[in-house]
């Protein structure tokens, strides 16, 4: 099957002013042709955002010349295919319309055979303002929404926070920001491949359903070809003969299947699937799948605690254990491969197991899944519906989302990662929470509840029945009922934050799954550094604020802040304690939740990634720097978890294990209460059984004789796991706020070897220092463990990749070491 690419380079202009042509990229964005042209500045940068919102509220035309060849043009069929036109779009092809697009998430062919000569063709897209659009229908009937940004999103179907959100700019973005061509046939090609799964008695039979398109006249046989190659390079193959038939069943039987695991339960093994469609030897269309060996389920059962929310894969019980997910770019075609794998890869590093992706982003890249397949992150995929009313009601609306579902369920059901489809964010919560209740849109609540409790999960099971299917997130699965409460279905809990409720009010909540939850920190130094000046370099400068799309944000951080640490003495210290404290928070959270793996499904934080370089309650910052919380990800999400449980008279501390593993794990467990200076005042040590897939109670330690109120700011708690001699985690707790505590310079002395590629850095100190940050001048570098505690006189151990170029001299001289002590001692 021939194709000639439309990508590349084009030329833009604005449409109403009739603007001289400048040089465009596709895929691409209106507003990235405008910075690399230098036509606007770059809007990540200080303020720049307010100064380019004129660009949104233009329409703009993009035009570019193609040549046709003979060749091409015998062909019977010419269709032009455009797989993603941001939103609202005309097209012309030699002058005369061809196509017009209003919704992002759909791909769109039409035949052009007639309108296409031999030699040079032009072709003309032009873009209509997304905020005139949205204006105008929104001043015939108001929506309600959320008010993060520009209001009116619902009534287009496009990235919803191109609006702006609480996290991210107000860009509305326009272009063809997916990929564009020209696909010449003639007898037959592909239409639709649906792979089946049947797991029985150690065996796997795959059944491939093949729709084709055939020209009525086709008199000689196409033969369809299926193809799998197993892990070990194996293939398995199966021909067919279809002649005129647009339908066909090919069975492949796989019988010592290589099952595909969640991060941490298993192997990520992967099989090839290549579908063609044969005239004699000449392939004539052909698709191709990378596909993962699994059984999925969503248990719903009742229990002692209501109805559990627990994924299921081959028959194991999984602890979700993750994030969400947002666009990475506010531009979505500037994302690349780098990124998105830097991104999930560091998710799967800290013991990720699911991405939730967010519904007021986009269903992501090809190139997402599969990565997602590849480093074993389930997906949990809503559509696009966020935080608003949408006009569910509208004929032409609705017929557009049923093109977008089943091209979604089409596109995405193949990969082993997708878990579950779930029906929108938020919007019962709008609806039973949030005032959009009443009289004038009691149309829209009925056709709410329409659509996510009976149409939604009907189309799906035309198109992907085998994926799970919850109506809304937070849900109870019954519509608008017991919405957000702990019995059944999922939760968003935001009261730690919004409400400013202490972190201890995670532990009051027993949450069947936790799909939000989340506590906001500023972005690495160096990432501000790249958009602020150094004199901005303030938590309520101008262009640190015009970084923080939550309101009041920046007050809530110093209202939690001052609450349990020391204001610091500088803006480094401002950055590191806000990452701290969001660190404390999400740990605070998970390890109740994990407590409790027998009642909770599951913890997603709010959120993974950043969409531009802001203040957000993203772990990992837009320039792909791992916060503190991601750190602490890695040891609150590790497969065997110890916890620590202090009692409200802060005397007791309750010890637990959390195994999510299937069989039951052992190990040492030592306690010490230390002395600041690390002293040892009272400890023991137990050998310990966890139990599988289950938290088991180990100690009760009672300090109510050891701690009191002339030394509990001088000691504190500390508990340590060893395995085979390894210490595998420890964990420090004090009995007062840090703030209070009577820390002293902790004088950390550093020993740097070589291992190989490796580099190993062991840290000695002198009295505690807590939340040691460690980090490489110049560079960026992802530590074995970072942001950890010290206490004195017990060595930790580092590990990270020698970096290039650099002698281990040179690395010794670029390590910087960080404390909480620095964050008010500097300059004293």
């Amino acid at each position: 099957m021939l194709k000639l690419p439309l990508s590349g380079q084009w030329k833009m202009r604005r449409y109403q002013q009739q603007a001289d042509w400048v040089s465009a990229s596709v895929p691409g964005c209106v507003y990235n042709d405008l910075i690399l042209n230098g036509l606007i500045p770059d809007p990540f940068l200080e303020d720049n955002e307010n100064n380019v919102q004129w660009v949104a509220e233009n329409d703009w035309l993009y035009s570019r010349t193609f040549e046709m060849t003979p060749e091409m043009l015998t062909a019977a069929h010419l269709e032009l295919v455009c797989e993603g036109l941001d939103t609202l779009a005309e097209i012309k092809v030699n002058g005369r319309p061809v196509l017009s697009s209003s919704n992002m998430f759909i791909s769109q062919r039409v035949d052009i055979k007639s309108l296409l000569r031999p030699g040079q063709n032009e072709i003309s897209i032009l873009l209509y303002s997304p905020l005139v659009y949205t204006q105008q229908k929104m001043a015939e009937r108001f929506l309600p929404c959320v008010e993060n940004g520009i209001t009116g999103w619902a009534y287009l179907r496009k990235t919803a926070s191109h609006y702006g959100w609480d996290w991210g700019p107000r860009l509305p973005t326009q272009g063809i920001w997916k990929d564009i061509y020209i696909q010449a046939w003639s007898d037959s090609r592909i239409t639709d491949v649906f792979i089946r799964q049947q797991h029985y008695s150690g065996k796997v039979a795959l059944a491939f359903a093949i729709h084709r398109q055939v020209e009525t006249d086709l008199s000689r046989p196409i033969k369809t070809r299926v193809r799998v190659t197993c892990p070990d390079g194996t293939v398995l193959e199966q021909n067919r003969d279809m002649s005129a038939d647009t339908f066909d069943l090919v069975p492949v039987y796989i019988h010592k299947p290589r099952l595909w695991w969640p991060n941490g339960y298993g192997d990520q093994p992967l099989y090839q699937a290549e579908i063609s469609l044969l005239d004699g030897e000449l392939v004539v269309d052909e698709r191709r799948y990378v596909i993962g060996l699994r059984t999925i389920e969503l248990r719903q059962e009742e229990d002692a605690w209501g109805q559990s929310f627990t994924f299921v894969v081959n028959g194991t019980p999984i602890f979700a254990k993750g994030s969400n997910w947002i666009p990475a770019d506010s531009f979505l075609t500037r994302i690349n491969h780098e990124q998105l794998e830097h991104l999930i890869r560091s998710a799967a590093l800290a013991n990720h197991n699911m991405l939730r992706v967010w519904g007021g982003g986009c269903y992501e890249s090809d190139d997402f899944y599969a990565l997602c397949d590849r480093y074993g992150i389930l997906v949990w995929q809503d559509f696009m519906f966020s935080c608003a009313v949408y006009p569910l009601n509208n004929e032409d609306y609705l017929e557009s989302i049923h093109e977008e579902v089943r091209q979604a369920a089409r596109r995405l059901r193949q990969h082993a990662c997708l878990a579950l489809w779930c029906g929108n964010n938020e919007l019962e919560m709008g609806w039973s929470g949030w005032g959009w209740d009443r009289p004038d849109t009691a149309d829209l609540k009925l056709a709410h509840e329409f659509f996510f409790f009976q149409i939604l999960p009907a189309w799906l099971m035309d198109d992907d029945p085998l994926t799970p299917y919850w109506p809304g997130s937070p849900s109870s699965g019954e519509s608008l009922m017991q919405v957000n409460e702990d019995a059944l279905g999922d939760t968003h809990l935001w009261q730690v934050w919004h409400e400013l409720k202490p972190f201890k009010y995670y532990r009051e909540r027993k949450s069947r799954f936790v799909s939000e939850f989340g506590f906001q920190s500023l972005p690495a130094l160096q990432t501000i550094a790249a958009f602020a000046a150094p004199t901005e370099w303030n938590l309520t400068s101008y262009v640190m604020e015009h970084h923080q799309k939550n309101a009041a944000g920046n007050g809530k951080m110093l209202t939690y802040l001052t609450a349990q640490y020391r204001f610091p003495t500088d803006f480094k210290g401002m950055v590191y304690l806000t990452q701290i404290q969001q660190a404390e928070a999400l740990r605070t959270g998970v390890e109740h939740w994990r407590r409790y793996c027998e009642r909770t499904g599951g913890a997603l934080y709010w959120q993974l990634n950043d969409c531009w370089p802001a203040v957000s309650w993203s772990s990992i910052d837009y320039n792909g720097r791992w916060k503190a919380a991601h750190y602490a990800s890695r040891r609150f999400f590790a497969p065997l978890l110890i916890s620590m449980d202090m009692d409200e008279d802060r005397k007791k501390v309750s010890l637990y294990a959390t195994n999510e593993r299937g069989s039951v794990q052992t190990g040492l467990l030592r306690w010490f209460l230390l002395s600041l200076d690390g002293d040892v005042l009272a400890g023991d040590e137990q050998v310990f059984m966890a139990m599988p897939a289950a938290t088991t109670p180990l100690d009760v330690i009672d300090l109510s004789q050891k701690v009191n109120s002339g030394n509990q700011r001088q000691v504190v708690l500390a508990v340590e796991h060893w395995s085979n001699e390894q210490l595998l985690s420890r964990q420090v707790l004090p009995f007062v706020p840090d703030k209070h505590l009577v820390l002293k310079d902790p004088q950390i002395s550093l020993n740097l070897v070589l291992n190989g590629e490796e580099l190993e850095l062991t840290l000695i100190s002198e009295s505690l220092a807590r939340f040691v940050e460690v980090s490489l001048e110049g560079r960026d570098v992802i530590f074995s463990d970072n942001y950890f505690d010290l206490p004195a006189r017990k060595p930790c151990c580092i590990k990270f990749a020698s970096p290039a170029g650099m002698t281990l001299q040179e690395v010794r001289a670029a390590v910087k070491i960080y404390s909480l002590f620095d964050t008010f001692s500097a300059g004293l």
